[in-house]
């Protein structure tokens, strides 16, 4: 018998990856409660496991007194001596119980506290060799599906891909390998809970870093990834060493390292982008295969313009402004793109708004645009010693400009504060007001905070046609017709 349970110690041990003396804590409790079930919780027992026997042995500790009041505590000194010879009262003295005997409920009270402590270690084990592991991609095998969220065995454990996690068009049967990222761990009172992503841009770099040597050798770096999962994605990549070209390396040869990547998200298409600290290079990397013309660039609030040619406008844009949004996500830069028609027809228009100024001609107001200002406001919040420093423009003319700009502006505010009440109540009206807008573009709008006719009025062409289903041409009719509502007329 010592044998066997000496076996069985070692054994479950080395099944369920649990410390020997954990184990042996576990069968110690175990006796204890069943010893309570049998004797009754008023005598004070001990168990301890007895290596050399292989047994678990049971103690019940007395209190050696002169007369006896309680038995299931005390014994007398008469009693005491005729176990130990050496006893005296008030000391403690442990006597062995027999446990052979325990009862059918005792045995199974017994079984049921190694079950549970077993189970229990067996979760903290699983919950402490994945806590650590956020971050990393694992393989494992569905085992079932539960309202949308897919169960994976890891093994020993068993992670949840969460309906949201999935790939829209991924489908998986019970059986299926699959390999997914973990996006975190948390302890449950129904044991530790791995949550997988199969949408998580860190995916593609992990994938990465396990397909190309170069990057786990820290030779190329990956600085960024974004991703639409199961359509498209960019990710971003520059080398340390100027004689490994990192884009190459990540393509592989024929293609085989990114086919590879290619292969486990299923056809996601991915650009590869190779970064530069020069944002407008790097922005114009990421909106390839477009090529871009000019950018401005808005450091401090992140945004940037570019402009293309009017052929590469809908390849910059890309399908319901694929190739935009991901460059942005890339990036982090606000992008808007024009083409150059459309910025030609903006210049003019700010040309032709500068030409309203007294003492302004055609030629001045194209100094004055070339050098980067584009409202009489600027103008007017400028000083004419900078006017002045301009091709064309001395002291004296500077001076009269600015005081020009600056009464029409004092004008226009004058006069503002009644349109823009007028304005709103006009606008105030909901987008679906307008003529032409359907419930789809309706939701479309709304879920980008675009509620009224005049949040829509105010809203800025590039971030419109960036939404998916609304293009540059579409979002242009709707700011026109924004602007010309009439929210009396539409009511009548």
């Amino acid at each position: 018998m010592s044998q066997n349970l000496n076996y069985i110690i070692e054994q479950v041990g080395k099944d369920k990856g649990i410390k020997r003396d954990v184990i042996i804590d576990a069968l110690e409790n175990a006796v204890l409660m069943a010893s309570r079930k049998k004797f009754g919780p008023q005598r004070l027992m001990e168990a301890h496991y007895n290596e050399e026997i292989g047994e678990v042995e049971l103690f019940q500790f007395v209190e050696v007194v002169e007369e006896m009041e309680d038995p299931y505590t005390q014994i007398s000194l008469d009693e005491a001596r005729q176990l130990d010879p050496d006893s005296e009262i008030g000391d403690s003295l442990g006597v062995k119980l027999d446990t052979s005997d325990f009862g059918r409920i005792a045995a199974q009270t017994a079984k049921q506290v190694i079950i549970q402590r077993v189970r229990d270690a067996e979760r903290d084990n699983i919950y402490n060799d994945y806590k650590d592991r956020k971050g990393e991609i694992v393989t494992g095998n569905v085992q079932r599906l539960e309202r949308g969220n897919l169960y994976i065995s890891l093994g020993r454990a068993e992670a949840i891909l969460q309906s949201r996690e999935q790939v829209r068009g991924e489908v998986y049967r019970q059986g299926d390998r699959i390999r997914a990222y973990i996006l975190d761990v948390q302890r449950s009172s129904k044991g530790p809970q791995i949550f997988l992503s199969r949408t998580h841009p860190r995916l593609l770099i992990k994938l990465f870093d396990m397909e190309v040597p170069e990057i786990s050798e820290g030779i190329i770096k990956v600085v960024d990834a974004a991703r639409e999962p199961g359509e498209r994605a960019k990710i971003s990549v520059y080398s340390t060493n100027r004689d490994v070209d990192p884009v190459g390396a990540c393509v592989g040869m024929r293609g085989s390292r990114v086919q590879s990547v290619v292969q486990e998200l299923r056809g996601e298409k991915i650009d590869i982008i190779p970064y530069s600290e020069d944002i407008a290079k790097y922005v114009s990397n990421a909106l390839a295969p477009a090529k871009i013309s000019r950018a401005y660039i808005d450091e401090e609030n992140r945004n940037m313009e570019i402009v293309v040619e009017d052929d590469q406008l809908s390849l910059a844009i890309g399908k319901r402004g694929q190739n935009v949004r991901l460059a942005s996500k890339l990036t982090g830069y606000r992008i808007d793109i024009k083409s150059e028609s459309r910025m030609q027809q903006i210049s003019e228009e700010i040309i032709g708004g500068l030409r309203g100024i007294p003492h302004v001609g055609e030629v001045i107001a194209r100094i004055l645009y070339n050098e980067g200002f584009v409202s009489v406001k600027e103008i007017a919040e400028s000083g004419a010693e900078e006017l002045a420093r301009l091709s064309g423009i001395g002291i004296k003319k500077a001076q009269k400009i600015v005081m020009a700009a600056r009464e029409m502006v004092e004008v226009e505010a004058e006069g503002a504060e009644v349109d823009a009440g007028e304005d709103r109540e006009r606008g105030s009206s909901p987008i679906s007001d307008l003529k032409g807008v359907g419930e789809k573009t309706t939701a479309l709008l709304m879920s980008k905070g675009i509620v009224t006719i005049w949040d829509l009025a105010k809203a800025d062409l590039g971030f419109l046609s960036s939404i998916p289903g609304i293009g540059m041409k579409k979002a242009e009719k709707l700011v026109r017709e924004a602007s010309a509502f009439d929210g009396k007329a539409a009511h009548d």
